[in-house]
C-alpha cells in the first residue's frame, strides 16, 4: 500500500456486522445504538443541533478521532431539536454535550467544544476502558516518516509525504511547516514562502511553524552572503573587530551547512561587544536557535555559552 493509500484509509468510517462506527440516531434507536452497542465497545453520544456553532467545531474532531480509533470506539450523534424528550431525560442543559457509555452505563462526559488534542485523548481513554489501545493514526505515522527523511537529508521523500498529507488535510500545521523546511533545504525559497503563507495568521506561533519560519528567514538572509564565504573569512582575519563582516560570515557559514561554526562567530561578537548594532548578534543567535529547535544539541550548547557571556 502506498503512503497516499495509507493516509486515505483513515478517512472513511469502518462498517461491519455490528454497524457503522459513526451514525445518527434518535430517541427510538437510543437503546439499541447506545445502551446495547456499548456492551461490546464504548459508545460516545454527541448531543448537538444545526444552529450550534461550537457543535460544528466539535463534531468533525470527534468523527476524526473515532475513525482513527479503527473500531475501538463508536460515535452516535443525537440532534436535540429532533429528540427533545431524550435530551430532557439525559438532562442536557447546553450543547454540545458529550456522554460516553460502556457496558450500558455512562462512564464519562464533557460539555463544550474541546481542542482536537483533548478530543483524541478522550477517545483514547475510552478505548483503554474498552480494552483496546489506539496507536498513531496514518497521518501521524506519515508525519513521523517525513520528519525522519528530512532529518536524514532526504528532502525529496519528505516533500512527497508532506504533500500527500496536505492533500488530505490542507491545514495540517506539521505538514505545512515540514514542507516549508524541506523546500528551504532544497533551496526553493520562493515556494517555501508560498507554503508558509498558507498557515492561518492565528497559528503562526505554533512551535513547528515558528521553526520553519526561522529556517526560511535565515535562508533568505544568507542568500547574499552565501557566495562570499572566502572574502568574509579574509575580512575577519584581517580585522577581528569587523563585527559586520563576522555577522555576515556567520550567515554564510550557516548557508554552507556549517552551523556550529556560524554559532561560534556570533558568540565571538557577543564576547567582544555584545551591544554592537543593538545586540544584533544575540538576536541572530535566537533566530538560529528557533531554526535548529530548542532541543538540538547545538542550541543547548550555544545557549549555555551565551548565558555565561551575558551574565558573567
Amino acid at each position: 500500500m502506498s503512503m497516499d493509500q495509507l493516509i486515505g484509509a483513515a478517512r472513511p468510517a469502518n462498517t461491519g456486522a455490528a454497524g457503522p462506527l459513526i451514525k445518527d440516531s434518535d430517541t427510538k434507536g437510543f437503546v439499541a445504538d447506545v445502551i446495547e452497542a456499548s456492551q461490546q465497545v464504548p459508545v460516545i453520544v454527541d448531543f448537538w443541533a444545526t444552529w450550534c456553532g461550537p457543535c460544528k467545531q466539535l463534531g468533525p474532531a470527534l468523527e476524526k478521532a473515532v475513525t482513527e480509533a479503527k473500531g475501538a470506539v463508536r460515535l452516535v450523534k443525537i440532534d436535540v431539536d429532533k429528540n427533545q424528550q431524550l435530551a430532557q431525560q439525559m438532562r442536557i442543559q447546553s450543547i454540545p454535550t458529550v456522554y460516553a457509555f460502556f457496558q450500558g452505563r455512562a462512564v464519562d462526559a464533557f460539555q463544550g467544544a474541546l481542542p482536537e488534542s483533548q478530543v483524541k485523548s478522550f477517545v483514547a481513554k475510552l478505548a483503554e476502558i474498552g480494552g483496546a489501545e489506539i496507536g498513531p493514526s496514518p497521518i501521524d505515522e506519515a508525519l513521523e516518516q517525513a520528519e525522519a527523511a528530512l532529518e536524514a537529508g532526504d528532502g525529496g521523500t519528505a516533500s512527497a509525504i508532506y504533500n500527500q498529507v496536505l492533500a488530505h488535510e490542507p491545514a495540517n500545521l506539521p505538514a505545512l511547516a515540514g514542507l516549508t523546511r524541506a523546500l528551504v533545504a532544497a533551496g526553493e525559497l520562493k515556494r517555501a514562502r508560498e507554503v508558509l503563507g498558507r498557515v492561518p495568521a492565528d497559528k503562526t506561533s505554533d512551535a513547528a511553524v515558528a521553526k520553519a519560519a526561522a529556517a526560511l528567514d535565515l535562508a533568505e538572509q544568507a542568500q547574499g552572503a552565501a557566495g562570499q564565504l572566502g572574502e568574509l573569512q579574509a575580512k575577519v582575519a584581517s580585522d577581528p573587530n569587523d563585527h559586520q563582516a563576522r555577522h555576515d560570515l556567520a550567515l554564510a557559514l550557516y548557508a554552507a551547512g556549517e552551523q556550529e561554526k556560524a554559532l561560534d562567530e556570533l558568540l565571538e561578537i557577543v564576547q567582544r561587544n555584545r551591544a554592537w548594532n543593538e545586540e544584533a548578534a544575540r538576536k541572530q543567535l535566537v533566530k538560529f536557535f528557533e531554526a535548529l529547535g530548542p532541543t538540538h544539541p547545538l542550541t543547548l550548547s550555544a545557549r549555555r555559552r551565551l548565558s555565561s557571556l551575558l551574565f558573567r
